[in-house]
């Protein structure tokens, strides 16, 4: 199916409005209280499967990112 500027062709929905429209319908139907209580879920599973300093190794990977994006800003 074509495209046309991230919108299919037969005049539907795009994924992203399609995943919008449903969460909206699941905080209007749950609560946005839901989606605190799945996220503090998978992380809590997370923890389990990975261990505490798995946190921190991402984290830091995060921080080294940033940084080169900051060098290479400070290059251009």
């Amino acid at each position: 199916m074509a495209t046309t500027k991230g919108r299919p062709s037969g005049g539907g929905m795009t994924v992203r409005e399609a995943g919008k429209k449903g969460g909206d319908t699941v905080k209007a139907k749950y609560g946005a209280e839901f989606y605190e209580a799945i996220g503090r879920k998978g992380g809590e599973a997370t923890k389990e499967k990975y261990g505490p300093t798995f946190y921190e190794e991402i984290g830091h990977k995060g921080g080294q990112k940033v940084k080169r994006f900051i060098e290479e800003g400070k290059r251009s």
